[in-house]
């Protein structure tokens, strides 16, 4: 009967073949890429999981959260900020300048279409991409396969959230929750909060608990760089760069470090063991950044952020850290990152790891990081920010650009012989 599904039928997905890339991910690098398409007069087609552009940005961020560099490091190409948001714009800024930038270059984005599958069908020299519609009540049926020459997968190193294991979490009585979920500390006022982990999000996380009258204890397992935002009135990361064009970075660590400690102190003496590597070195190896301080220093020198060892386990009422004391708590967040989701769905075993990284990173060879083979590009996941993540669009959009054409001239040369 017309409109009915036997029980177990799968039907099979749409499939549509496109004239021009697929991009996976609506975050600024895939917009980005997209912006540079578009000057280049490519089409092309984004395929976006959640409802709007720069998912992380607008659903899983706190409410303070401010650029941790200034404005001109995080620009995406063609476009500046607006001269009157601040030196550090806001989120909200940030997702301003967003909405504006892809209104700007007439971005629509395929939304809600979330990526299962992604293999390259080499008879037929295409890239074919399966997506299932996220509000559909049966994915199956709402099942689409896209197919291109060239795919770019721009859904970043912040997919996916990663929650330690720690022993006896699920006794846990009291609240337990990712930083992602973390929008205020006005609901933790008068709460004792554990936050695992001392990044720049566990730090900030921090400083808005004690704005809030939370009292915060730090979880530190390992070693971190902890830089003031500024030296001698220009920004820290500013001065870095500068410095990089004329000297190793090792010499750029340790003025670094020497102006730190001029200005910080010795952060070791309040808990904070700084790492036998250099915050450029380590940046530069792991994609890991040092800890650019917006506040939390001087409330970790007052007591009124304590930092505690690393968690050893969990209990009904509080943890057991490492060192073996045991304190009670009445929430716990952890700030411990996201990780990429692209082996989940990409079946490509060159261009990226097991756990979602690409796999080359020679600085002698500048396609290593971003371009794959048989038409695969990769852009944000070098390590390198919102700066970097720029570039690469600039070189992927480029190259396929090229492609793109040369592609339409072999098919107008075939249309004319026959």
């Amino acid at each position: 009967m017309q409109g009915q599904q036997q029980a177990g039928y799968n039907p099979s997905p749409a499939f549509i073949v496109l004239d021009g890339p697929i991009i996976v991910g609506a975050g600024p690098s895939g917009l980005a890429v997209a912006a540079t398409l578009r000057q280049h007069s490519v089409p092309f087609t984004i395929l976006e999981r959640s409802g709007d552009i720069a998912d992380l940005w607008t659903n899983r961020t706190y409410d303070r959260l401010r650029l941790h560099l200034p404005k001109v490091f995080c620009e995406l190409p063609h476009v500046g900020f607006p001269p009157d948001f601040p030196t550090y714009p806001t989120k909200h800024d940030f997702l301003r300048y967003l909405h504006s930038y892809a209104s700007r270059f007439g971005i629509a984005p395929l939304l809600g279409r979330s990526v299962t599958r992604a293999w390259y069908d080499a008879p037929a020299s295409l890239w074919r991409v399966t997506t299932t519609a996220a509000a559909a009540a049966a994915a199956s049926a709402a099942a689409t396969e896209y197919a291109s020459p060239w795919l770019v997968v721009a859904s970043g190193e912040n997919a996916e959230v990663v929650v330690p294991k720690v022993k006896g979490r699920e006794r846990f009585a009291g609240e337990a929750l990712h930083s992602s979920e973390y929008r205020s500390g006005e609901r933790f006022r008068g709460m004792r909060v554990l936050v695992v982990g001392c990044g720049n999000s566990g730090m900030e996380m921090c400083l808005d608990l004690c704005a809030h009258g939370a009292m915060p204890f730090m979880s530190v397992r390992s070693g971190v760089h902890v830089l003031p935002r500024e030296m001698f009135g220009a920004s820290t990361f500013g001065i870095a760069m500068k410095l990089l064009r004329w000297l190793p970075i090792q010499m750029v660590d340790r003025f670094l470090l020497l102006v730190a400690k001029m200005i910080l102190g010795d952060t070791e003496k309040y808990g904070l063991k700084r790492p036998k590597l250099g915050p450029l070195e380590i940046k530069n190896i792991t994609g890991k950044s040092p800890v650019l301080d917006v506040g939390a220093w001087s409330l970790i020198k007052s007591g009124n952020i304590k930092i505690v060892p690393e968690v050893e386990s969990f209990s009904g009422n509080g943890a057991r850290f490492v060192d073996g004391n045991e304190m009670a708590f009445d929430a716990v967040i952890f700030a411990t990152g996201y990780r990429s989701n692209v082996p989940s769905w990409l079946q490509d075993g060159e261009l990226f790891t097991e756990d979602g990284k690409p796999r080359a990173r020679c600085p002698s060879s500048s396609s290593s990081s971003w371009r794959g083979p048989n038409g695969l590009y990769c852009v944000g996941f070098s390590g390198r920010g919102l700066l970097g993540s720029g570039a690469e669009a600039l070189m992927a959009a480029s190259d396929i650009a090229g492609r793109w054409q040369e592609a339409q001239v072999a098919a107008g040369a075939n249309i004319s012989t026959v």
